[in-house]
Protein backbone atom coordinates (compact mmCIF):
# COMPACT_ATOMS: atom_id res chain seq x y z
CA UNK A 1 0.00 0.00 0.00
CA UNK A 2 0.85 3.46 -0.56
CA UNK A 3 0.06 6.81 0.57
CA UNK A 4 -0.36 10.51 -0.67
CA UNK A 5 1.44 12.94 2.05
CA UNK A 6 1.35 16.63 0.91
CA UNK A 7 5.05 17.80 1.71
CA UNK A 8 5.41 20.27 5.43
CA UNK A 9 7.51 23.02 6.13
CA UNK A 10 9.62 20.35 8.30
CA UNK A 11 9.92 18.70 5.29
CA UNK A 12 12.53 21.18 3.66
CA UNK A 13 14.54 24.36 3.94
CA UNK A 14 15.78 26.98 2.38
CA UNK A 15 13.42 28.39 -0.91
CA UNK A 16 11.13 26.46 -2.83
CA UNK A 17 10.90 26.49 -5.80
CA UNK A 18 8.14 28.65 -7.74
CA UNK A 19 4.71 27.11 -8.95
CA UNK A 20 5.09 26.34 -13.35
CA UNK A 21 4.30 23.36 -15.35
CA UNK A 22 6.46 22.21 -18.70
CA UNK A 23 9.52 22.50 -16.75
CA UNK A 24 11.80 19.55 -15.91
CA UNK A 25 13.26 17.69 -13.13
CA UNK A 26 16.31 14.98 -13.34
CA UNK A 27 17.89 13.41 -10.28
CA UNK A 28 21.94 14.19 -10.46
CA UNK A 29 23.09 10.61 -9.04
CA UNK A 30 21.32 9.99 -5.58
CA UNK A 31 22.31 13.92 -4.13
CA UNK A 32 20.10 15.93 -5.88
CA UNK A 33 17.45 17.21 -7.77
CA UNK A 34 17.68 19.75 -10.44
CA UNK A 35 14.36 21.51 -11.69
CA UNK A 36 14.74 24.00 -14.75
CA UNK A 37 12.44 26.54 -16.47
CA UNK A 38 8.80 26.12 -17.12
CA UNK A 39 5.28 28.22 -17.60
CA UNK A 40 3.44 29.84 -15.09
CA UNK A 41 1.02 32.99 -15.81
CA UNK A 42 2.24 32.79 -19.68
CA UNK A 43 5.47 33.53 -18.39
CA UNK A 44 8.60 31.64 -19.00
CA UNK A 45 10.98 30.57 -16.58
CA UNK A 46 14.68 29.87 -16.82
CA UNK A 47 15.56 29.56 -13.34
CA UNK A 48 17.23 26.54 -11.58
CA UNK A 49 16.05 25.19 -8.34
CA UNK A 50 18.27 22.34 -6.52
CA UNK A 51 17.18 20.32 -3.83
CA UNK A 52 19.94 18.40 -1.99
CA UNK A 53 18.96 15.08 -0.65
CA UNK A 54 21.13 14.44 1.68
CA UNK A 55 20.83 18.42 3.48
CA UNK A 56 16.89 18.36 2.76
CA UNK A 57 17.82 22.02 1.32
CA UNK A 58 16.19 23.92 -1.54
CA UNK A 59 18.24 26.56 -3.02
CA UNK A 60 19.32 28.25 -6.20
CA UNK A 61 22.50 28.32 -7.39
CA UNK A 62 24.66 31.52 -8.78
CA UNK A 63 25.38 30.01 -12.26
CA UNK A 64 28.28 31.14 -14.33
CA UNK A 65 28.40 30.81 -18.04
CA UNK A 66 28.60 32.14 -21.68
CA UNK A 67 26.57 31.51 -24.46
CA UNK A 68 26.52 32.15 -28.26
CA UNK A 69 24.56 35.55 -27.34
CA UNK A 70 26.56 36.45 -23.93
CA UNK A 71 23.44 35.18 -22.02
CA UNK A 72 24.96 32.90 -18.72
CA UNK A 73 22.59 29.82 -19.29
CA UNK A 74 19.26 29.38 -21.49
CA UNK A 75 16.77 31.58 -22.63
CA UNK A 76 13.47 30.84 -20.30
CA UNK A 77 11.57 28.45 -21.83
CA UNK A 78 9.39 25.03 -21.08
CA UNK A 79 8.18 22.10 -22.88
CA UNK A 80 12.21 21.14 -23.48
CA UNK A 81 13.85 17.90 -22.93
CA UNK A 82 16.30 17.75 -19.84
CA UNK A 83 18.69 14.88 -19.31
CA UNK A 84 21.41 13.89 -16.34
CA UNK A 85 24.26 12.08 -16.99
CA UNK A 86 26.92 11.89 -14.27
CA UNK A 87 27.12 15.40 -13.02
CA UNK A 88 25.81 16.61 -15.94
CA UNK A 89 22.86 18.13 -17.24
CA UNK A 90 21.48 18.30 -20.95
CA UNK A 91 18.90 20.55 -21.68
CA UNK A 92 17.44 20.47 -25.83
CA UNK A 93 14.64 22.59 -27.37
CA UNK A 94 11.70 23.66 -25.76
CA UNK A 95 9.01 26.68 -26.42
CA UNK A 96 9.35 30.44 -25.46
CA UNK A 97 6.16 32.23 -26.79
CA UNK A 98 5.41 31.14 -29.99
CA UNK A 99 9.38 30.05 -30.84
CA UNK A 100 10.21 26.75 -30.43
CA UNK A 101 14.16 26.46 -29.91
CA UNK A 102 17.01 24.42 -31.17
CA UNK A 103 19.92 25.10 -28.74
CA UNK A 104 21.83 22.66 -27.44
CA UNK A 105 22.96 23.06 -23.47
CA UNK A 106 24.82 21.43 -20.85
CA UNK A 107 24.91 22.14 -17.14
CA UNK A 108 27.56 21.31 -14.53
CA UNK A 109 25.91 20.87 -11.04
CA UNK A 110 29.73 20.32 -9.44
CA UNK A 111 30.22 24.15 -10.06
CA UNK A 112 27.02 25.14 -11.48
CA UNK A 113 28.39 26.34 -14.94
CA UNK A 114 26.33 26.32 -18.17
CA UNK A 115 27.72 26.06 -21.39
CA UNK A 116 26.27 26.13 -24.66
CA UNK A 117 27.24 23.67 -26.61
CA UNK A 118 28.20 23.99 -30.63
CA UNK A 119 27.23 19.69 -32.27
CA UNK A 120 27.38 18.36 -35.42
CA UNK A 121 26.23 15.20 -37.50
CA UNK A 122 22.57 15.24 -38.45
CA UNK A 123 20.98 17.79 -36.19
CA UNK A 124 17.52 17.41 -34.76
CA UNK A 125 15.41 20.48 -35.96
CA UNK A 126 13.80 22.97 -33.52
CA UNK A 127 11.07 20.92 -31.41
CA UNK A 128 9.28 21.48 -28.10
CA UNK A 129 7.14 18.58 -26.34
CA UNK A 130 9.68 15.98 -27.36
CA UNK A 131 11.10 13.20 -25.08
CA UNK A 132 14.52 11.59 -24.02
CA UNK A 133 16.18 9.22 -22.22
CA UNK A 134 19.77 8.45 -21.21
CA UNK A 135 21.92 5.06 -22.15
CA UNK A 136 25.28 3.42 -22.08
CA UNK A 137 26.23 6.49 -19.32
CA UNK A 138 27.50 8.62 -22.23
CA UNK A 139 24.41 8.85 -25.00
CA UNK A 140 21.19 10.26 -25.32
CA UNK A 141 18.39 9.39 -27.84
CA UNK A 142 15.34 11.65 -28.60
CA UNK A 143 11.91 10.71 -29.86
CA UNK A 144 8.94 12.69 -31.63
CA UNK A 145 7.94 16.31 -31.06
CA UNK A 146 6.22 19.18 -32.74
CA UNK A 147 7.57 21.80 -34.36
CA UNK A 148 5.20 23.68 -35.22
CA UNK A 149 4.04 22.97 -38.25
CA UNK A 150 3.91 19.25 -38.12
CA UNK A 151 4.38 15.66 -35.24
CA UNK A 152 7.48 14.10 -35.45
CA UNK A 153 8.44 10.65 -35.38
CA UNK A 154 12.41 10.68 -35.99
CA UNK A 155 14.66 9.54 -33.66
CA UNK A 156 17.85 10.89 -32.79
CA UNK A 157 20.99 9.67 -30.87
CA UNK A 158 23.30 12.38 -29.35
CA UNK A 159 27.08 10.98 -28.02
CA UNK A 160 28.07 13.42 -25.76
CA UNK A 161 31.47 12.77 -25.68
CA UNK A 162 31.46 13.39 -29.21
CA UNK A 163 28.91 15.75 -29.11
CA UNK A 164 27.93 14.32 -32.64
CA UNK A 165 24.02 13.44 -33.16
CA UNK A 166 22.99 10.92 -35.41
CA UNK A 167 19.43 10.42 -36.82
CA UNK A 168 18.39 6.21 -36.09
CA UNK A 169 17.03 4.96 -39.48
CA UNK A 170 14.58 2.48 -38.48
CA UNK A 171 13.51 -0.37 -40.64
CA UNK A 172 9.61 -1.59 -40.70
CA UNK A 173 6.23 -0.16 -39.02
CA UNK A 174 6.62 3.41 -36.90
CA UNK A 175 5.03 4.97 -34.22
CA UNK A 176 1.91 7.46 -35.12
CA UNK A 177 3.94 10.50 -34.74
CA UNK A 178 3.47 12.53 -31.35
CA UNK A 179 4.32 14.77 -28.81
CA UNK A 180 3.63 15.16 -25.10
CA UNK A 181 4.36 11.29 -24.53
CA UNK A 182 7.15 9.95 -22.60
CA UNK A 183 10.34 8.47 -23.74
CA UNK A 184 12.16 5.66 -21.01
CA UNK A 185 15.13 3.27 -21.21
CA UNK A 186 14.34 0.02 -20.02
CA UNK A 187 17.19 -2.35 -20.11
CA UNK A 188 17.88 -2.18 -24.03
CA UNK A 189 14.68 -0.73 -25.26
CA UNK A 190 13.28 2.60 -25.43
CA UNK A 191 9.75 2.56 -24.35
CA UNK A 192 7.37 5.37 -25.62
CA UNK A 193 4.00 6.07 -23.97
CA UNK A 194 0.81 7.93 -25.36
CA UNK A 195 1.07 11.69 -26.09
CA UNK A 196 -1.01 13.90 -28.57
CA UNK A 197 -0.78 12.62 -32.23
CA UNK A 198 -0.71 13.80 -35.93
CA UNK A 199 -4.24 15.10 -35.99
CA UNK A 200 -4.61 15.81 -32.51
CA UNK A 201 -6.25 12.59 -31.03
CA UNK A 202 -4.69 11.75 -27.99
CA UNK A 203 -2.99 8.26 -27.94
CA UNK A 204 -2.68 5.33 -25.52
CA UNK A 205 -0.30 3.23 -27.01
CA UNK A 206 2.95 1.75 -25.71
CA UNK A 207 6.11 1.38 -28.39
CA UNK A 208 9.45 -0.60 -27.77
CA UNK A 209 12.67 0.40 -29.82
CA UNK A 210 15.20 -2.30 -30.28
CA UNK A 211 18.48 -1.08 -31.95
CA UNK A 212 20.27 1.41 -29.84
CA UNK A 213 22.82 -0.73 -28.24
CA UNK A 214 25.83 -0.82 -30.57
CA UNK A 215 27.64 -4.36 -28.92
CA UNK A 216 24.50 -5.52 -29.76
CA UNK A 217 24.06 -5.56 -33.54
CA UNK A 218 20.42 -5.16 -33.33
CA UNK A 219 18.32 -3.74 -36.34
CA UNK A 220 16.96 -0.91 -35.40
CA UNK A 221 13.28 -1.53 -35.29
CA UNK A 222 9.36 -0.37 -33.40
CA UNK A 223 7.22 -2.86 -31.76
CA UNK A 224 3.86 -2.43 -30.69
CA UNK A 225 3.21 -3.93 -26.97
CA UNK A 226 -0.04 -4.80 -25.91
CA UNK A 227 0.68 -5.65 -22.49
CA UNK A 228 -2.01 -7.33 -20.01
CA UNK A 229 -3.32 -6.20 -16.59
CA UNK A 230 -5.18 -2.60 -16.09
CA UNK A 231 -3.33 -0.11 -18.18
CA UNK A 232 -3.67 3.66 -17.96
CA UNK A 233 -6.11 5.58 -20.30
CA UNK A 234 -4.64 7.70 -23.28
CA UNK A 235 -3.10 10.73 -22.15
CA UNK A 236 -0.30 13.21 -22.88
CA UNK A 237 1.60 15.21 -20.33
CA UNK A 238 2.14 12.21 -18.05
CA UNK A 239 5.38 11.12 -16.23
CA UNK A 240 6.75 7.68 -15.86
CA UNK A 241 9.48 7.45 -13.45
CA UNK A 242 11.48 4.72 -12.79
CA UNK A 243 11.63 2.78 -9.28
CA UNK A 244 13.13 -0.73 -8.59
CA UNK A 245 11.41 -3.29 -10.36
CA UNK A 246 8.49 -0.75 -12.05
CA UNK A 247 7.66 2.37 -13.90
CA UNK A 248 4.93 4.32 -12.42
CA UNK A 249 3.10 6.07 -14.69
CA UNK A 250 1.30 9.59 -12.88
CA UNK A 251 -1.29 11.60 -13.86
CA UNK A 252 -1.38 13.92 -17.29
CA UNK A 253 -4.50 15.02 -19.71
CA UNK A 254 -6.67 13.25 -21.94
CA UNK A 255 -9.99 14.29 -23.34
CA UNK A 256 -13.50 12.75 -22.75
CA UNK A 257 -17.12 13.00 -24.53
CA UNK A 258 -18.56 11.40 -27.01
CA UNK A 259 -20.36 14.10 -29.25
CA UNK A 260 -18.80 16.85 -27.76
CA UNK A 261 -14.93 16.46 -26.65
CA UNK A 262 -13.57 17.98 -23.45
CA UNK A 263 -10.38 17.75 -21.35
CA UNK A 264 -9.65 15.40 -19.01
CA UNK A 265 -6.93 16.00 -16.32
CA UNK A 266 -5.81 12.42 -14.33
CA UNK A 267 -4.69 12.04 -11.03
CA UNK A 268 -4.35 7.79 -11.16
CA UNK A 269 -0.94 6.28 -10.53
CA UNK A 270 -0.42 3.06 -12.84
CA UNK A 271 2.66 0.33 -12.83
CA UNK A 272 4.05 -1.20 -15.37
CA UNK A 273 5.81 -4.42 -14.02
CA UNK A 274 8.85 -4.97 -14.97
CA UNK A 275 9.27 -9.02 -13.84
CA UNK A 276 5.56 -10.04 -14.92
CA UNK A 277 5.60 -7.28 -17.98
CA UNK A 278 1.88 -6.24 -17.61
CA UNK A 279 0.49 -3.08 -15.99
CA UNK A 280 -1.32 -2.70 -12.69
CA UNK A 281 -3.08 -0.15 -10.81
CA UNK A 282 -1.08 1.28 -8.08
CA UNK A 283 -3.23 0.57 -4.50
CA UNK A 284 -2.92 3.46 -2.44
CA UNK A 285 -4.70 4.17 0.75
CA UNK A 286 -5.93 7.69 0.46
CA UNK A 287 -6.77 10.41 -1.77
CA UNK A 288 -4.19 11.44 -4.66
CA UNK A 289 -3.30 15.24 -5.13
CA UNK A 290 -5.04 17.05 -7.57
CA UNK A 291 -5.33 16.15 -11.27
CA UNK A 292 -2.76 17.75 -13.18
CA UNK A 293 0.10 17.43 -16.45
CA UNK A 294 3.43 18.60 -17.19
CA UNK A 295 4.24 17.84 -13.70
CA UNK A 296 7.41 16.39 -12.94
CA UNK A 297 7.68 13.21 -10.51
CA UNK A 298 11.15 12.00 -9.40
CA UNK A 299 12.82 9.74 -7.03
CA UNK A 300 14.05 10.56 -3.49
CA UNK A 301 15.71 7.37 -2.01
CA UNK A 302 12.61 5.19 -1.63
CA UNK A 303 10.16 8.25 -2.00
CA UNK A 304 8.64 9.66 -4.98
CA UNK A 305 8.77 13.35 -5.19
CA UNK A 306 5.45 15.11 -7.06
CA UNK A 307 6.06 18.81 -8.29
CA UNK A 308 3.61 21.39 -10.02
CA UNK A 309 1.77 20.82 -12.73
CA UNK A 310 -1.33 22.27 -14.49
CA UNK A 311 -4.77 21.53 -14.55
CA UNK A 312 -6.35 23.85 -17.34
CA UNK A 313 -7.01 26.43 -14.87
CA UNK A 314 -4.33 26.60 -12.10
CA UNK A 315 -0.32 26.33 -12.25
CA UNK A 316 0.21 24.04 -9.05
CA UNK A 317 3.35 25.01 -6.71
CA UNK A 318 2.55 21.97 -4.17
CA UNK A 319 5.16 19.18 -3.41
CA UNK A 320 3.92 15.88 -2.98
CA UNK A 321 5.84 12.63 -1.24
CA UNK A 322 4.27 9.41 -2.56
CA UNK A 323 5.28 6.96 -0.13
CA UNK A 324 4.87 2.70 1.38
CA UNK A 325 2.94 2.29 4.37
CA UNK A 326 6.34 1.65 6.66
CA UNK A 327 7.49 5.56 5.79
CA UNK A 328 7.42 7.18 9.20
CA UNK A 329 5.84 10.66 7.28
CA UNK A 330 2.71 8.58 6.65
CA UNK A 331 1.57 8.63 10.46
CA UNK A 332 0.97 12.76 9.62
CA UNK A 333 -2.34 11.23 7.81
CA UNK A 334 -3.43 9.29 11.51
CA UNK A 335 -2.77 12.06 13.69
CA UNK A 336 -3.73 16.22 13.49
CA UNK A 337 -2.01 19.20 15.73
CA UNK A 338 -4.70 21.02 17.58
CA UNK A 339 -3.66 23.80 15.53
CA UNK A 340 -5.22 22.04 12.66
CA UNK A 341 -8.14 20.61 14.40
CA UNK A 342 -11.46 23.21 14.15
CA UNK A 343 -11.89 25.39 17.10
CA UNK A 344 -15.21 24.71 18.89
CA UNK A 345 -16.01 27.73 21.27
CA UNK A 346 -18.74 26.01 23.21
CA UNK A 347 -16.53 22.91 23.18
CA UNK A 348 -13.58 25.07 24.92
CA UNK A 349 -15.63 27.01 27.15
CA UNK A 350 -17.22 24.11 28.49
CA UNK A 351 -13.69 22.35 28.97
CA UNK A 352 -12.34 25.31 30.82
CA UNK A 353 -15.73 25.98 33.37
CA UNK A 354 -17.06 23.16 33.53
CA UNK A 355 -17.96 23.21 37.20
CA UNK A 356 -20.12 25.77 36.47
CA UNK A 357 -21.68 25.13 32.99
CA UNK A 358 -25.59 24.76 33.54
CA UNK A 359 -28.06 23.59 30.72
CA UNK A 360 -31.37 25.89 31.49
CA UNK A 361 -33.40 23.91 29.61
CA UNK A 362 -34.85 20.16 31.68
CA UNK A 363 -34.69 18.00 28.13
CA UNK A 364 -31.37 19.45 27.50
CA UNK A 365 -30.17 18.57 31.13
CA UNK A 366 -31.47 15.07 30.75
CA UNK A 367 -29.50 14.64 27.32
CA UNK A 368 -26.94 15.60 28.82
CA UNK A 369 -27.06 13.18 31.96
CA UNK A 370 -27.39 10.62 29.50
CA UNK A 371 -23.79 11.51 27.75
CA UNK A 372 -22.09 11.77 30.89
CA UNK A 373 -23.26 8.43 32.31
CA UNK A 374 -22.11 6.42 28.68
CA UNK A 375 -19.16 8.68 29.61
CA UNK A 376 -18.45 7.36 32.89
CA UNK A 377 -19.43 3.68 31.90
CA UNK A 378 -16.88 3.86 29.11
CA UNK A 379 -14.00 5.45 32.07
CA UNK A 380 -13.90 8.62 29.26
CA UNK A 381 -14.95 12.25 29.49
CA UNK A 382 -17.39 13.17 26.51
CA UNK A 383 -19.34 16.72 26.40
CA UNK A 384 -22.73 16.91 24.64
CA UNK A 385 -21.75 20.28 23.20
CA UNK A 386 -18.81 18.12 21.53
CA UNK A 387 -19.42 18.32 17.48
CA UNK A 388 -18.69 14.13 17.08
CA UNK A 389 -22.58 13.97 18.98
CA UNK A 390 -24.90 12.85 18.27
CA UNK A 391 -23.98 10.75 15.70
CA UNK A 392 -25.10 11.02 12.11
CA UNK A 393 -27.94 8.62 11.01
CA UNK A 394 -27.26 6.30 8.78
CA UNK A 395 -29.62 7.78 6.03
CA UNK A 396 -27.77 10.92 6.54
CA UNK A 397 -24.20 9.67 6.18
CA UNK A 398 -23.83 10.01 2.37
CA UNK A 399 -20.20 9.01 2.38
CA UNK A 400 -21.26 5.81 3.98
CA UNK A 401 -23.97 5.03 1.62
CA UNK A 402 -21.88 5.87 -1.60
CA UNK A 403 -19.19 3.80 -0.53
CA UNK A 404 -21.94 0.65 0.66
CA UNK A 405 -23.54 0.99 -2.64
CA UNK A 406 -20.13 0.98 -4.58
CA UNK A 407 -19.22 -2.55 -3.10
CA UNK A 408 -19.00 -5.28 -5.77
CA UNK A 409 -20.16 -7.99 -3.27
CA UNK A 410 -23.37 -6.64 -2.68
CA UNK A 411 -26.11 -8.42 -3.91
CA UNK A 412 -29.27 -7.33 -4.31
CA UNK A 413 -32.87 -8.43 -3.05
CA UNK A 414 -35.55 -10.52 -5.10
CA UNK A 415 -36.78 -7.41 -6.08
CA UNK A 416 -33.41 -6.83 -8.66
CA UNK A 417 -32.95 -3.54 -6.50
CA UNK A 418 -29.97 -3.13 -3.44
CA UNK A 419 -31.72 -1.34 -0.63
CA UNK A 420 -29.68 0.91 1.57
CA UNK A 421 -29.82 -1.90 4.33
CA UNK A 422 -28.16 -4.72 2.48
CA UNK A 423 -25.67 -2.41 1.44
CA UNK A 424 -25.34 -1.38 4.76
CA UNK A 425 -24.53 -4.76 5.70
CA UNK A 426 -22.32 -5.88 2.81
CA UNK A 427 -20.19 -2.74 3.76
CA UNK A 428 -20.03 -3.86 7.31
CA UNK A 429 -19.40 -7.43 6.16
CA UNK A 430 -16.67 -6.02 4.17
CA UNK A 431 -15.28 -4.08 7.17
CA UNK A 432 -15.76 -7.07 9.39
CA UNK A 433 -12.71 -9.62 6.91
CA UNK A 434 -11.01 -6.59 6.02
CA UNK A 435 -6.87 -6.42 7.26
CA UNK A 436 -6.40 -3.27 8.88
CA UNK A 437 -3.30 -2.35 7.16
CA UNK A 438 -4.91 -2.54 3.76
CA UNK A 439 -8.10 -0.19 4.59
CA UNK A 440 -7.65 2.47 2.21
CA UNK A 441 -7.52 6.27 4.10
CA UNK A 442 -11.05 7.31 2.50
CA UNK A 443 -12.74 4.36 4.64
CA UNK A 444 -11.57 5.24 7.71
CA UNK A 445 -14.11 8.05 8.18
CA UNK A 446 -17.42 6.11 7.43
CA UNK A 447 -16.32 3.63 9.30
CA UNK A 448 -15.39 5.81 12.07
CA UNK A 449 -18.65 7.10 12.25
CA UNK A 450 -20.74 3.44 11.76
CA UNK A 451 -18.44 2.43 14.85
CA UNK A 452 -19.85 5.49 16.87
CA UNK A 453 -23.63 4.86 15.43
CA UNK A 454 -23.56 1.27 16.51
CA UNK A 455 -22.57 2.07 20.02
CA UNK A 456 -25.24 4.45 20.18
CA UNK A 457 -28.07 2.50 18.79
CA UNK A 458 -26.92 -0.20 21.11
CA UNK A 459 -27.08 1.49 24.00
CA UNK A 460 -29.22 4.63 23.62
CA UNK A 461 -32.52 4.61 23.33
CA UNK A 462 -34.86 8.20 22.96
CA UNK A 463 -35.12 7.86 26.91
CA UNK A 464 -31.46 7.82 27.41
CA UNK A 465 -28.84 4.79 27.89
CA UNK A 466 -30.41 1.57 28.25
CA UNK A 467 -31.08 0.22 31.54
CA UNK A 468 -28.52 -3.14 30.47
CA UNK A 469 -25.98 -0.80 29.67
CA UNK A 470 -26.12 0.75 33.48
CA UNK A 471 -25.94 -2.66 34.94
CA UNK A 472 -23.71 -5.28 32.81
CA UNK A 473 -20.49 -5.54 33.01
CA UNK A 474 -18.23 -4.10 29.70
CA UNK A 475 -15.53 -5.74 28.19
CA UNK A 476 -13.38 -3.03 30.28
CA UNK A 477 -12.58 0.06 31.47
CA UNK A 478 -11.34 1.04 27.29
CA UNK A 479 -13.74 -0.40 25.79
CA UNK A 480 -14.74 1.80 22.67
CA UNK A 481 -12.16 3.80 23.13
CA UNK A 482 -12.92 5.63 19.73
CA UNK A 483 -16.23 7.18 20.79
CA UNK A 484 -15.27 10.28 21.38
CA UNK A 485 -12.75 10.77 18.98
CA UNK A 486 -14.38 13.51 16.21
CA UNK A 487 -12.59 12.91 13.05
CA UNK A 488 -10.68 9.80 11.94
CA UNK A 489 -7.54 12.44 11.26
CA UNK A 490 -7.23 12.00 15.24
CA UNK A 491 -5.90 8.06 14.87
CA UNK A 492 -3.11 7.05 14.86
CA UNK A 493 -1.88 4.04 12.53
CA UNK A 494 -1.44 1.22 15.45
CA UNK A 495 -5.17 2.49 16.51
CA UNK A 496 -6.54 1.32 13.80
CA UNK A 497 -6.44 -2.74 14.42
CA UNK A 498 -7.87 -1.68 17.54
CA UNK A 499 -11.19 0.23 16.21
CA UNK A 500 -11.49 -2.58 13.88
CA UNK A 501 -11.51 -5.21 16.73
CA UNK A 502 -14.32 -2.90 18.64
CA UNK A 503 -16.10 -2.70 15.51
CA UNK A 504 -16.37 -5.94 15.16
CA UNK A 505 -17.61 -6.55 18.54
CA UNK A 506 -20.57 -4.23 17.80
CA UNK A 507 -21.58 -6.38 14.62
CA UNK A 508 -24.52 -8.42 15.12
CA UNK A 509 -23.75 -12.43 14.87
Amino acid sequence: MHYWVKASPSDFSGTLPKPRSGHSAVNIGNSKVVVFGGLVDKKFLSDIAVYDIDNKLWFQPECTGNGSNDQVGPSPRAFHIAVAIDCHMFVFGGRSGSKRMGDFWVLDTDIWQWSELTSFGDLPSPRDFSAASSFGNRKIVMYGGWDGKKWLSDVYVLDTMSLEWTELSVAGSLPPPRCGHTATMLEKRLLVYGGRGGGGPILGDLWALKGLIEEENETAGWTQLKLPGQGPSPRCGHTITSGGHYLLLFGGHGTGGWLSRYDVYHNDSIVLDRVTAQWKRLPTGNEAPSARAYHSMTCVGSRYLLFGGFDGKSTFGDLWWLVTEEDPIVKRLFSTSPNDLPQNKDLTTLNEDSSSAQESEQDSQGRHNAVEELGKSLGITLSFSNPGLPVVGEMEDKEFLNLAFSLSEVEPSITGRVTHTEAAQALRKHWSNSNPRLIPLKELGPLLRDYQRLITHKYFTNDGPQSEFMTTSLPGKDAYQFYHINSFRQLRMDDIPKLLAEYNQLLPD
